[in-house]
């Protein structure tokens, strides 16, 4: 979960000063900072449980092959059409979520989702406002959503597949039974789409394979970027 929102975040934060208009360049920067915040909470959650490190190393400091997020949000926003479909699938599955997670057994993750929850409910009234605007637009912004949509769903699966460590925390009440989760997420998605006069894909091929560590090419170009800073100067203080 840190690693998708710190890979999202960053996707983000390259269309800072290329939105279509003033207040949606401000709206793009302020989701990345949200999904930033929630990136770190994450993090410094997971270095707590193993006991070294920060959450500064292990967004900054990993190679490749140890980020686990999904390959969706590597993926280039090359339109803002592109952008707010991913940001639309992923603010589904994030409010769903979330939602769920309010109700984990684990004090520390269910504190995240509550303060989480309030950001990524703005974030999905957002991305679902422009896919709807987009959408039942004119006929260039409806293809071009379309288009966008489309291509990403083959990246959708990989958001609710589960290994036998997140099985295992599901039967102790700590995560959210994924399939139910993914059938929530199908009926938001596609009620929201049909609003829009979208049609929901009907392929099931799916991409996989970014939770395993098994990334795009992309991402390596990502972690060059995003990690310079820290490797180049490790021991400066922020």
């Amino acid at each position: 979960m840190g690693d998708n929102n710190l890979i999202l975040s960053h996707r983000l934060s390259e269309y800072s000063s290329k939105g279509p208009f003033l207040e949606e360049d401000i709206a793009i920067s302020n989701v990345s900072l949200d999904l930033l915040g929630q990136a770190e909470s994450f993090l410094a959650y997971a270095s707590e449980i193993k006991g070294s490190g920060s959450a500064n190393d292990l967004a900054f400091r990993r190679p490749e092959h140890e980020y686990v997020n999904v390959q969706m949000v590597e993926l280039p926003n090359m339109d803002f059409g592109v952008l707010m479909a991913k940001q639309f699938y992923m603010d589904v599955y994030h409010y769903l979520l979330y939602t769920e997670m309010k109700s984990s057994r684990d004090d520390k993750l269910r504190a995240i989702a509550e303060k989480s929850l309030k950001e990524v409910t703005y974030h999905l009234r957002r991305s679902s406002s422009w896919v709807k605007r987009l959408g039942d637009g004119t006929s260039e912004s409806h293809r071009r959503i379309q288009e966008a949509l489309d291509d990403l769903w083959l990246y959708t699966g990989e958001l609710f597949e589960q290994d036998e460590v997140e099985m295992e925390l599901t039967s102790q009440g700590i995560l959210p039974e994924m399939s139910s989760l993914q059938s929530k997420w199908l009926k938001m998605v596609s009620e929201i789409m049909l609003e829009a006069t979208l049609k929901v894909s009907d392929n099931t091929f799916s991409h996989t394979g970014g939770r395993k560590g098994q990334h795009t090419e992309f991402l390596g170009h990502i972690l060059t970027d995003m990690q310079y800073l820290n490797r180049a100067y490790p021991d400066a203080n922020w």
